[in-house]
């Protein structure tokens, strides 16, 4: 008897607040950082008797835009519909939301097939005082535009699921849709986990909820399939709950039974207009205003720039790297072989000595466009050694100055003077004649050791290549 293989499932729905300056359904300030609670409230978000909404077009469009990115099928007609429901933060007792006639369907990411986006309002934010016993509301954030998107059950593993939201998230912050920030709240995560055998429909649904990091969304769908794989080999059956995710031990754990969908009488909202998209003004240039997209810089910088995968990345999810990179391509002739070995010359300096000043500094600061490009023309002209365009760059961004200008000043143009060079190679020679009889006799790697004293020799000024040559002609 072969033992049973299971195969897990997982489904995601991801919601997302949007970047508008007010709220779905009325002119209150959107502004999920308020401190102050109900500052940002008027009579239509807190379902005061008489209040009429009035649709927010900025968030229908940004779902529109999200939807042609994601090559979804848009809505020509749509509608907004009650979601009915009874919570303390839901003050109208039922929730603005779409139901047959979302604004997106279909659609992929990443190789993830999309069921649907759709838009809804966000509810207000309930706090628990568990030493008094009250519970508070704050109205703040009740009504703030929330996209929906659902994928299909087509995920089985957490390390795919993190990097569907990571991509999903840089997507958005590329249309200005939402920044998107999970330790915010801005966007927040729940998977739909079953297991079953192998070659067997779906098994039972459990849903994680409130998964707020991509860490989290990998590791917690992860030890959600051990555990139903676990209960599955034991003989036992899977309960149908919804589940949270306990950080310090590592687990999910139950939160309620959930034996049955909930019926959500769903109906259309008699105070909100239908939709025919195609009729409105505001939205037939939908796909026109659509920026570069993630996958298309990375297929840009990689065909046509030829530069190596992780550079590509770092310029993909940094805009304003990619900014700066991209003005400095202006102009160039890409189908030549120097102007490629130009610009991954460019991007290794970014990657790794631009953001490591950023690093210690704590911020990132770029140098001129102009004076970037006359440092990397003296480099690739042999000007200055990589040491010394270090060093030049360094200043460049802490002090400020023109990269001959300081080079001049500093002493870091490369020496290319072969007498003087000559002096240097054999005073080398003298102190390391162990080395020197070693590289002789065929051990290449000693002449790196000698060119290395050699550079020490002359402070970095000497040129390295210069210097090989010499050491080869020594060697006879």
């Amino acid at each position: 008897m072969s033992e049973i293989k299971y195969k897990p499932t997982i489904g995601l729905e991801v919601h997302v607040e949007l970047n508008t300056k007010t709220k779905m359904f009325c002119r209150c300030l959107n502004n999920p950082d308020e401190r102050q609670p109900n500052v940002n409230i008027c009579p239509v978000c807190t379902a005061q008797p008489g209040a009429l909404p009035v649709i927010n077009k900025d968030a229908i469009w940004h779902i529109l835009r999200v939807g042609v990115a994601l090559d979804g099928r848009l809505a020509d007609f749509t509608e907004f519909d009650r979601k009915n429901y009874f919570y303390p933060d839901i003050p109208k007792g039922y929730q603005i939301s779409q139901d047959k006639y979302p604004l997106v369907s279909g659609g992929s990411l990443r190789g993830v097939a999309i069921t649907r986006v759709h838009l809804e309002e966000d509810t207000a934010k309930s706090f628990h005082d568990v030493k008094t016993g009250e519970s508070l509301v704050d109205f703040n954030r009740s009504s703030l535009p929330l996209m929906e998107l659902v994928t299909e059950p087509v995920i089985n593993d957490g390390p795919t699921a993190s990097a569907f939201a990571k991509e999903l998230q840089l997507l958005l912050r590329y249309l200005g849709a939402s920044e998107a920030n999970m330790e915010k709240g801005q966007m927040r995560i729940e998977a739909n986990v079953s297991v079953a055998p192998e070659g067997d429909k779906l098994g039972t649904k459990v849903e994680i909820k409130n998964l707020n990091s991509f860490r989290t969304v990998e590791k917690a769908i992860d030890e959600e399939i051990k555990r139903q794989t676990g209960v599955l080999e034991a003989g036992g059956r899977v309960v149908q709950e919804t589940r949270g995710w306990d950080e310090n031990k590592q687990t999910t754990f139950s939160q309620r039974l959930k034996e049955s969908s909930h019926d959500y009488r769903y109906f259309p909202d008699p105070d909100l207009p239908k939709l025919f998209i195609s009729e409105i003004p505001e939205f037939r240039n939908v796909v026109e205003s659509l920026p570069e997209l993630p996958w298309q810089r990375r297929r840009r910088y990689a065909e046509l720039f030829g530069l190596k995968t992780e550079d590509v990345e770092v310029f993909v999810q940094d805009r304003s790297l990619a900014g700066f990179f991209d003005e400095l391509t202006e102009g160039l002739d890409h189908a030549l072989d120097e102007t490629k070995e130009y610009l991954k010359v460019a991007a290794n300096y970014i990657t790794s000595d631009i953001l490591g000043l950023a690093a210690l500094a704590g911020e990132l600061r770029l140098p001129p466009v102009g004076d970037y490009a006359e440092l990397l023309k003296m480099i690739m002209g042999g000007e200055v050694s990589s040491r010394g365009a270090k060093d030049i760059l360094t200043i460049i961004i802490k002090e400020g100055g023109q990269p001959r200008q300081i080079a001049k000043e500093r002493g870091l143009f490369q020496v290319s003077d072969e007498d003087a060079m000559g002096a240097i190679v054999d005073k080398v020679i003298v102190d390391n004649k162990n080395v020197f009889e070693e590289y002789k006799a065929g051990k290449e790697k000693a002449l790196q050791f000698l060119v290395g004293q050699a550079m020490k020799e002359s402070k970095g000024s000497a040129n390295p290549g210069l210097l090989k040559k010499l050491f080869e002609q020594k060697k006879g």
